[in-house]
């Protein structure tokens, strides 16, 4: 009898820790603080979503494959690189550099039906504010701009490098694999000189290399090629071939020559070469890295780079202010459907992503600060979706 009361005993001390237990883990779960409201909404604007990025996206490969398709087999691209570096990166590119537009219209789409049926109304006598119908669609946003900045800044890049590629070996034949007369600074005081460099071996012809100090030069190397160690352990590790250098000591001079001899130059092929869309394949840590390195060089060809960086997070939060001018235009029933506020999203979204190429080309050829080109359609459009929450059915 004994054992069996302290058994029962033991067992009700576990019930309760359990509980306790399980009732903390409750307050972790983040579907605790959905209502079965937001869950349905969430629900239905990620389905509609996927739904629209799946279509759309589809009939842009149909277009694209109608348009290329000589190109490829002019150029004799095989079918495995056409499916797997080609159109296996165009498809997530595309699909996060027009991610504002497939929001907006999966807002557009299922907020319309949903007032057509006369549930936005139902919601909204229930004693649910406009307010906190909005609580959903702005938590389906927030993961979706999560999503998609971390793919645009850290997956997609890669990505875009293998698809560039095919587009240079198959489709334009436009990449740039040679530069001339190339002068940069590698380093405080320090100033690298190419004649002519190929990217293709990177191999850079009639090479000079002078450090100042205090406005005077102590340094003076010279080679006749020097090529990037592209399998190396470390970074800027370069081989130069029959070099010379010079050290300047007051009046006497130091001459020191010899066949090959390795170095590390604070200088890599991509700062040599510029290719169009290069910003692209540089993942947001590797921008960052390069904007500053190359404004530490006094480099003026890093405008297109910040704006690239800057734009990457301005599109995410684009996905608040289009969902909150969507839900908008859409939660109110009206007669003849949702054809006419479907048009007016459609044609604001296309607004948004005309502006926001305008205002970089602006930034990347006038004086125009690259972070406030980025913003500016935000800025613009924070006012209008402003406007039409104040609109909005309450």
């Amino acid at each position: 009898m004994k054992k069996i009361k302290y058994l029962r005993v033991r067992c009700r001390q576990t019930g309760r820790f359990l509980t306790k237990y399980l009732r903390w883990m409750r307050k972790l779960n983040p579907f605790h603080y959905l209502s079965r409201l937001d869950r349905y909404i969430m629900v239905k604007f990620i389905g509609t979503y996927i739904y629209s990025i799946a279509l759309i996206i589809s009939i842009a490969i149909v277009f694209d494959v109608n348009e290329n398709l000589s190109k490829f087999s002019s150029y004799g691209a095989p079918l495995k690189a056409i499916v797997f570096d080609y159109y296996a990166n165009f498809v997530p590119y595309f699909a996060n550099l027009f991610s504002p537009l497939f929001v907006f219209i999966a807002v557009i789409f299922f907020t319309s039906k949903l007032a057509g049926n006369s549930e936005i109304i139902a919601m909204l006598a229930a004693g649910v504010s406009f307010k906190q119908l909005l609580k959903p669609y702005l938590l389906s946003a927030a993961l979706i701009a999560v999503v998609n900045f971390y793919l645009g800044s850290n997956v997609i890049p890669h990505g875009t490098v293998v698809r560039q590629d095919f587009e240079a070996k198959y489709k334009n034949n436009t990449k740039t694999l040679s530069a001339s007369n190339v002068q940069l600074m590698v380093g405080p005081g320090v100033i690298a000189y190419i004649q002519n460099y190929d990217n293709r071996t990177k191999t850079g012809y009639g090479f000079s290399l002078d450090k100042f100090e205090n406005k005077k030069l102590v340094s003076h190397m010279t080679a006749t090629t020097i090529r990037y160690d592209s399998i190396s352990d470390t970074r800027y590790h370069w081989k130069a071939n029959n070099y010379k250098i010079r050290k300047l000591k007051g009046l006497r001079e130091e001459i020191t020559s010899g066949t090959v001899i390795d170095t590390l130059i604070q200088m890599e092929p991509m700062d040599l070469v510029f290719s169009k869309g290069q910003q692209e394949t540089l993942t947001s840590s590797e921008l960052w890295q390069y904007i500053n390195k190359q404004t530490e060089r006094g480099s003026s060809n890093v405008v297109q780079y910040e704006v690239e960086y800057h734009k990457r997070i301005a599109t995410s939060f684009a996905s608040f202010i289009l969902t909150i001018i969507g839900a908008s235009l859409s939660s109110r029933k009206r007669k003849g459907g949702m054809g006419l506020y479907l048009g007016i999203g459609l044609a604001l979204s296309f607004t948004y992503i005309l502006l926001q190429t305008v205002s970089s080309t602006f930034a990347i050829n006038a004086d125009t600060p690259p972070m406030l080109a980025a913003w500016i359609p935000n800025i613009l459009y924070l006012f209008i979706a402003y406007f039409c929450y104040r609109q909005a059915p309450n």
